[in-house]
């Protein structure tokens, strides 16, 4: 299914990682679940531990055909998140509580992404139309390969997503993509025994993998 929406939920980001990051190895991340223990001041790091990016360079003809920047909305990103959105709209215990409860419990059914990409042509770079330059697959080590479920597309980024997730910019087309957790017969999406999972975005163009190694 995909559909196009003009408001999303807001998942709370500090300023994103600058270039300085990138160069540094990618943060091993945890898919376990369980409590955590966070303050509003922890979201910068969790934002950067679950955030990728990556250019597609076509040297023949020294273009970019593609750059991504995308923040799996993992079980650790979102408590994170509650925990900072908690603060900054002053959310009552009970507000917080039932926020915690209805955003972990998404994250048993589906695997979402947030993605911001931009290419050479703009309207090639829309994930929900047919024409689109690019398809995503949900990837892993064991080679198993998912379609999305769905594919939302963020028509006018707000204050919430450009201030949240600053690399949502006017350049760029900013989606929710949603994996399912398990296949049609009972299989996890994401193998538990995989050291790495990731996203792939192929075409004519070329392909470029983004990749979270687990701990």
């Amino acid at each position: 299914m995909i559909r196009r929406s003009m408001h999303t939920i807001a998942l709370v980001v500090l300023p994103l990682l600058g270039a300085s990051a990138s160069a540094c190895a990618d943060p091993k991340v945890s898919l376990g679940t369980g409590p955590r223990e966070y303050t509003d001041s922890d979201y910068a790091q969790v934002l950067e531990r679950w955030t990728r990016s990556k250019s597609l360079v076509t040297l023949g003809e020294l273009e970019t055909p593609l750059t991504v920047t995308t923040t799996f909305e993992s079980w650790d990103f979102r408590w994170a998140y509650v925990v900072k959105y908690a603060s900054d709209y002053r959310l009552t215990v009970e507000q917080r509580r039932s926020l915690l409860e209805r955003t972990l419990a998404e994250t048993r059914a589906s695997h979402r992404f947030y993605v911001a990409l931009y290419g050479t042509k703009p309207r090639w770079s829309d994930l929900t139309r047919p024409y689109s330059a690019w398809i995503v697959r949900l990837i892993d080590e064991e080679g198993n390969e998912t379609a999305p479920s769905s594919i939302d597309y963020i028509v006018r980024p707000g204050p919430l997503e450009k201030i949240y997730f600053p690399y949502s910019t006017v350049f760029r087309n900013v989606f929710r993509v949603t994996f399912s957790t398990t296949t049609p017969d009972g299989r996890a999406t994401i193998s538990p025994h995989a050291r790495w999972f990731g996203l792939r975005f192929a075409g004519a163009e070329g392909n470029e993998e983004l990749r979270w190694e687990i701990e």
